[in-house]
């Protein structure tokens, strides 16, 4: 009896989970096919359009959530406020129960100091110091977020009445919320050319051990060749190619041992000495062409939404594609700034990449100097680039709004900022909650549906539903998508919201309510700020 050749490719298991996945939408995948074979064709259909209607109910909440937060964002905000508040007060109430409840027993009077450290962190909750730091700590807390509340609560309502006329503006710039779409299809590109241009040195293989039979196999009379040196023979077969070669031969019957094991890649030619120097250089050119692709965006929607707050009588004086004419200028005028900046942001991550590339090289190392160096140095780069990320998004804004080179727009923008550093954080800090209440939420109600849907337990659209080998696969799927399409109409609403606050700061500097120099923001963030502009007087 022959045995079967055992083949290892680690390389292909890629295609494990690829298969995992197809067999969770209800296709077949033998052991021995990579591709798979359906066995209903109207099953696939029905899958994907239980996919896609999940994706638009998706689209559909986030749609529903924008518009309400034109109504709602002033209540979710003070809502929350006032949870915070009282879950705080409870976690003082209770610690003040434990703290009274350990009065007297034995033991729960050690201080921490006489405990020292345990590893077993229940022993500190059984002594009564512990209990009584944490209602001191949640006490503090509370006092701390009650004199915010006090002092900043103009700041507040400012925040929420920008969120407010966010939502006003998107209403009246509806083609922003499909914009995202077009971003997503210049990075699929981008990332595509990427993945091709990186995975095409490792797409034919050089090398390839296949046998280790000992002695050598005598087969008719005659010395046979190893299948290693027919494969070495055969230069840069393809890999799949490779394996079914390898399963079609009659090897294992002259070898029953015989395995199909994967060597190393490449050559010894200049390209491949250098193999990992052209990798760096592709990662750098996809950070500067993902990089731009989304300054791009920035900046089209920041002009889209500034071309609204600067409108004198609004709707009246917006122009009548805003989005197009905002892209146009930004294509035209604005492409040299942005690939700077873009520029800027993709040496900071090329060296990220460069720092990580070094410290999974260093692994194995013992040198406890070195791997603190390191770490320094990446957290450092990480601060500076989110603070690069931070600066080039308002000064997308600012090239925006007057059209000036990007170091201009960086400093003009950062200045204005730090002379309102305050309302920046309380702003800041209000939209990511409400938008992640938002995503949260739309999550949330999809995959909760998406459940009760590809489960079977919705009586009224259970013969609807497919029957599946893992419905769990489907619901992910839904998941990671609904969450993929809130994120890019929040990203809209988070872009318009920053646009309307550093316009609404310039607006504050540059004018003072004269009839020469009238106030261009809404009436509510006047009535607000408690300002009006004086009516123009009449000429006789």
């Amino acid at each position: 009896m022959i045995s079967h050749p055992k083949v290892r490719c680690y390389l292909l298991r890629v295609t494990d989970y690829f298969a995992i996945w197809l067999t969770g939408w209800g296709y077949f995948v033998p052991p021995s096919s990579l591709l798979p074979t359906h066995s209903d064709d109207a099953f696939g259909p029905l899958c994907l359009s239980s996919l896609c209607s999940g994706l638009v109910i998706a689209m559909v909440v986030s749609l529903i959530f924008i518009v309400l937060l034109r109504f709602l964002a002033g209540i979710m905000v003070w809502v929350m406020i006032v949870l915070v508040i009282l879950v705080i007060g409870y976690g003082i109430f209770h610690c003040y129960m434990e703290f009274a409840s350990l009065k007297g027993e034995p033991g729960a009077d050690v201080t921490i100091r006489d405990l020292g450290i345990q590893t077993d962190f229940s022993v500190y909750l059984q002594i009564r110091q512990t209990w009584l730091a944490f209602m001191i700590i949640l006490a503090i807390v509370e006092v701390i977020i009650i004199l915010l509340l006090i002092f900043l609560r103009k700041r507040l309502l400012i925040a929420i009445a920008l969120i407010k006329e966010a939502s006003r503006a998107i209403g009246h710039v509806m083609s922003s919320l499909f914009y995202p779409l077009l971003t997503f299809a210049l990075l699929s590109v981008v990332i595509t050319y990427w993945a091709i241009t990186a995975v095409y040195p490792f797409m034919a293989l050089r090398y390839l051990n296949a046998v280790s039979c000992s002695p050598p196999v005598v087969h008719n009379g005659l010395n046979t060749p190893s299948y290693e040196t027919l494969l070495v023979q055969s230069n840069r077969i393809p890999l799949l190619s490779l394996f079914q070669t390898f399963n079609s031969s009659n090897v294992s019957a002259v070898c029953p041992d015989a395995e199909c094991l994967f060597a190393f890649y490449g050559g010894e030619t200049v390209y491949h000495r250098y193999l990992i120097l052209f990798q760096f250089y592709n990662v750098f050119l996809f950070f500067w062409c993902a990089n731009f692709v989304t300054a791009l965006g920035q900046v089209t929607l920041s002009g889209a939404f500034a071309s609204y707050y600067w409108a004198y009588k609004k709707p009246d004086d917006i122009p009548a594609y805003p989005i197009f004419s905002s892209l146009g200028r930004a294509l035209r005028y604005h492409t040299g700034s942005l690939a700077f900046g873009s520029l800027i942001l993709s040496l900071v991550q090329v060296i990220r990449v460069l720092l990580e590339y070094l410290d999974h090289k260093l692994k194995g190392a013992n040198n406890k100097c070195a791997k603190f160096m390191l770490s320094c140095m990446k957290c450092c780069f990480w601060c500076l680039e989110k603070c690069i990320k931070f600066l080039n998004r308002n000064a997308y804004i600012m090239i925006a709004i007057y059209g000036k080179n990007f170091c201009t727009s960086a400093r003009e923008a950062f200045f204005l900022l730090m002379r309102n550093i305050i309302r920046v954080a309380v702003l800041d800090k209000v939209t990511d909650f409400l938008l992640f209440l938002g995503k949260l939420l739309i999550v949330g109600i999809v995959g909760i549906f998406s459940f009760f849907f590809f489960s079977g337990r919705i009586r009224a659209v259970e013969d609807a539903a497919p029957s599946l080998n893992y419905y769990w696969v489907p619901i992910l799927t839904v998941v990671v998508g609904s969450y993929l399409i809130a994120h890019g109409f929040f990203s809209v609403y988070a872009m318009c919201v920053d646009t309307l606050f550093l316009c609404f700061l310039d607006d504050l500097e540059r004018n003072d309510g004269s009839a020469e120099r009238p106030y261009l923001m809404s009436e509510s963030l006047l009535s607000l700020m408690k300002k009006s502009n004086e009516e123009a007087k009449p000429i006789d």
